[in-house]
């Protein structure tokens, strides 16, 4: 039976909206919320780590009620937007002794992934304070590391997950665009990496790229119960030169049309970053073009 509806790559047949429509039908007191819960349920319909995707299915719900489609039940409850409303991360009153020195007598590095543990907190203080784009909190799939060295931080770097249209990215590891939208959660992208103003150390930052893509995958794979295939990050040409990514092998692909992942205008409205890519397996364009389940 041919689709009658798309939203977000996925196309709902005729078949499945009614069945939606018997979904609510049988259930005249349940709401959005617990309707979107039962039809994620009965589609097996999950993230990888096994949740079930009631937000999107919410948002499927939304778009065929405006459309005509289904008449879902009146709204009961607005919570508020936790992101919206989130405070900026408390500035910790921290001194650190200035570290001038070599790679090698820096000592030890302690790369530890801190998200969902009390350093968290640490984390979150040292980016607002001293990245100057500040603290962002990631949306979807993310990871937080805490860089020490000494007794104290010397860095920190975000990853999340990837943007969904990226034109020379996508041309290099050549998936269609439904291949782009089952495999996108398998790259993750650098939001953030910082080296503390009062760490001087020639070669740390390529020395820190290289040490966390050869942990990345595993620790994804953890937390969401799969791996990352391809590393990514956006450079500021005008504030940054890349010295650290070319120094770790990283692959520059080009530049964004600096639009913007919901731009209708097809005109620049931001500056052009260069994409940098990295990838993490040999054959990683055979896997991010294949199938999963």
């Amino acid at each position: 039976m041919q689709s009658q509806f798309c939203y977000r790559g996925k196309k709902v047949a005729a078949s499945e909206i009614e069945f939606i429509q018997r979904l609510i039908a049988q259930n005249p007191g349940a709401s959005r919320r617990q309707l979107s819960t039962q039809l994620c349920e009965a589609w097996n319909w999950v993230q990888a780590n096994g949740q079930l995707r009631t937000m999107v299915c919410r948002g499927l719900m939304l778009g065929l009620h405006r459309a005509g489609l289904i008449e879902l039940p009146a709204k009961r409850f607005s919570p508020p937007n936790p992101l919206a409303q989130r405070p900026s991360p408390a500035l910790l009153d921290l001194t650190w002794e200035p570290i001038n020195t070599s790679l090698r007598e820096l000592g030890p590095l302690q790369i530890a992934q801190v998200r969902r543990t009390p350093q968290e907190r640490l984390f979150a203080s040292l980016m607002e304070g001293h990245h100057y784009l500040a603290y962002a909190q990631p949306v979807g799939e993310h990871l937080k590391y805490l860089i020490c060295a000494q007794g104290g931080p010397i860095g920190c770097m975000a990853w999340s997950s990837a943007p969904r249209h990226l034109g020379p990215r996508d041309r290099f590891i050549g998936w269609s665009k439904e291949q782009r939208r089952g495999n996108l959660h398998l790259i993750a992208y650098n939001t953030r990496f910082l080296i503390l103003s009062w760490v001087k150390v020639p070669h740390l930052a390529s020395h820190l790229l290289g040490r966390v893509a050869g942990v990345i995958s595993a620790d994804w794979q953890r937390l969401y119960r799969h791996p990352i295939y391809l590393l990514e990050s956006f450079i500021d040409p005008e504030r940054f030169r890349a010295t650290c990514y070319r120094a770790a092998n990283w692959i520059y692909l080009g530049k964004t049309t600096g639009r913007g992942k919901d731009d209708q205008s097809k005109k620049p409205n931001r500056s052009l970053k260069e994409i940098w890519v990295y990838p993490l397996a040999r054959d990683f364009q055979k896997k991010l073009r294949q199938s999963y389940g």
